[in-house]
This record gives C-alpha cells, structure tokens and sequence, in this order.
C-alpha cells in the first residue's frame, strides 16, 4: 500500500493544563489597563475578541482591534501614512493575512521589526526584509469520513489520486464564494501548474456532491457521511473532531495550500512601538495558542519553539513552497475559467 498520512487528533491539541509555567491568569488581577493599542485586522470578531482579552488580563494592555475587509485594510492603512498623527489617532498594529501583509510591504507601510521569537520562525513563513512574520497556519486537508476510511484497501493521498479516485463522495467549498478556497486554486496554480491545475479540478468536480458557500460546511458534511472526503481547513476539521464528529485527517502527499495569518507594525507607529512588538512577540508564544485552542481555535504555531508546534501530530505535513504572485486580473482570470469550463460547464 502507497505510504500516506493520517492524522490522529491526539497530539496536536496539547494539553493545556500540564504546560508548566503557562497561564493568562484569567481574573487573577483586575489591575485596570493604562496602555491601549490599535490594530486593523481581516480576522473574525471573535477571533481577536479572544486575543485581546487574553492579552489584556496577562500584560493589563489593551488591544482595540478593527475588523475590515482586505481591501479596506490596505486603503485605511495607505490613508494613516499621510494622515497627521497630532490630529488622526493611526494603527499601531495589523494582523491580518500574508497576502494584505505582502501588498503593504510593497508599498513600503511597514516597520521592520525583528526578535528572538521573529528570528525562529522559517523565512517562507514572514518577510524577508522582516516587516511582517506569520504567527500561524491553516492548511488545507482531506478530511476523511472514519468509516468510509476504513472500508478502503488504498487511500488517495494526492490531489492527482483524489481527482481519479471512483466511488467517492466529495466536499468543498465554492472557489467563488470564499477568499480561502479561491487561495486553493491559486497555490495550487503557482506550484502544481495551470494546466495540472485544471486537470485535477475537472476530475475532482464529478464527484462533488456541492460547493459549499462557507469552509465548515463540507467539514460538516463529512462528519455526517453525506460525503466521504471533503477538502477543507484543518482548523474546522479538528473543531469538528474535538465535538465528537467520525473524522480523521488526510495530508496530501504532494503539498497542500495553506491561510498564512501574519502580525506586522504600523509605518506611523512610534510612542507605542515598544508595546506593540511585546504584542507581536506573544502572538508567537504558547500563551496565544492557550487562549485560541481553549476557545475552539486550532491553527498551527509558526514557532517552532513553542510547545503548541512540538505536539503538532502531522510533523511530515508538506506544504506548496511558492507564493502566488497574481495580480487581480490574472486572478480573476482563474476563477472565470473555473467557472465556465468545470463548475458550470454543460
């Protein structure tokens, strides 16, 4: 039998309780916060609700974070560079993903910023002039039905295996519907090329049973064996696991797409900046990790210091090495051929 990798769910939630020495201390002081930092994200409300709170009650600094769209972000941010700081109160951070992070870098809207923590983390995960740093992942999986695993004498471990499998029932998220599954298709473009690309999304959209329009859905899906294996974020599958859901996680063996969630400080910033890097640094330490997974998040640390990334079960996880360096048009493009010669194709 072809070698693949299945993952258990033991290891990599870790447990929290036996790490020596790693506490938020949640309602052990009530010291009122005297420091306020600001903070442009692209991530859920809850997500950074979660941080900021964790934070606050570690360190008694308060993180105001603002949710926006991408695009948003990026203008918000080009508009605090020539903004007055004595009359318009700016950013003092930005957490959002690799790909904003990446377009404020190019436009020269960010501080380099540097650490020990910064320094650990691999170059494909941060920025090579160090002017932001990925603090964690989410890869793209097959999440795999336990019981439909078990009924098979071979396991499809590749996109190219997945596409020519028979009999499979299939989950996914509409390319169109959500900025993580389009990311999909454009590292698998970059890395695997546009014309493989296309191959394995024709013999993938067969067995589809639907495009889903969020990423929880073909999570759900499989867990409930309306479908066999559904590509999805690992994030949701182990929430799903961790609910009791038959799941269990697949890795692709010839690389896999993944949501590159970043930190990175503000051009204007300057009487908060030592404060802001201190928030920076703990979004790469356990105690960030504590506070996500102890709320239902599981994404992995970019740290390999932490204990959070040494528990991590899929230690052979392969992951596309090149970026995509498409411009809107050309991405546009993608999802436009997609859609006419394999999602709607007659």
């Amino acid at each position: 039998m072809r070698r693949y990798t299945v993952l258990f769910l033991t290891a990599f939630v870790f447990v929290l309780s036996a790490i020596a020495g790693i506490s938020y201390r949640a309602g052990a002081d009530e010291r009122v916060s005297e420091v306020e930092l600001s903070a442009y994200t692209t991530l859920p409300a809850e997500t950074v609700t979660i941080l900021a709170e964790a934070y606050e009650k570690e360190n008694h600094v308060r993180i105001n974070f603002v949710p926006l769209p991408s695009k948003d972000l990026i203008q918000k941010t080009k508009n605090d560079a020539v903004s007055d700081p004595t009359v318009v109160d700016t950013v003092d951070l930005i957490l959002a993903e690799s790909a904003v992070l990446n377009s404020l870098a190019e436009q020269n809207l960010l501080i380099p910023y540097t650490s020990e923590n910064i320094d650990a983390v691999k170059n494909n995960f941060k920025d090579k002039h160090d002017r932001w740093t990925g603090v964690w992942y989410d890869p793209i999986i097959f999440c795999t039905n336990k019981d439909f695993l078990g009924k098979l004498k071979e396991i499809p471990d590749t996109w190219t295996a997945l596409a020519s499998f028979r009999g499979v029932r299939i989950g996914i998220t509409d390319f169109i519907a959500a900025d993580a599954a389009s990311n999909l298709m454009f590292q698998m473009i970059a890395n695997l090329g546009e014309v493989e690309t296309y191959k394995i999304l024709r013999g993938l959209h067969p067995k589809v049973v639907q495009y889903t329009k969020f990423l929880s859905n073909p999570v759900r899906q499989a867990g409930m064996g309306e479908t066999d294996i559904s590509i999805a974020v690992e994030s949701e599958t182990i929430r799903y696991m961790q609910e009791g859901y038959p799941l269990k996680i697949i890795y692709p063996a010839d690389g896999t797409a993944y949501i590159l969630t970043g930190v990175a400080l503000s051009d204007k910033n300057s009487a908060k900046s030592a404060e802001a890097k201190k928030f920076a640094d703990w979004l790469l330490s356990d105690n960030a990790q504590l506070a996500l997974q102890s709320n239902g998040f599981y994404f992995i640390s970019t740290n390999p210091n932490t204990l959070a990334y040494k528990s991590f079960a899929g230690k052979n996880l392969v992951l596309f090495q090149n970026a995509p360096a498409f411009n809107e048009q050309q991405r546009y493009n993608f999802l436009d051929r997609w859609a006419k010669h394999v999602r709607f194709r007659d």
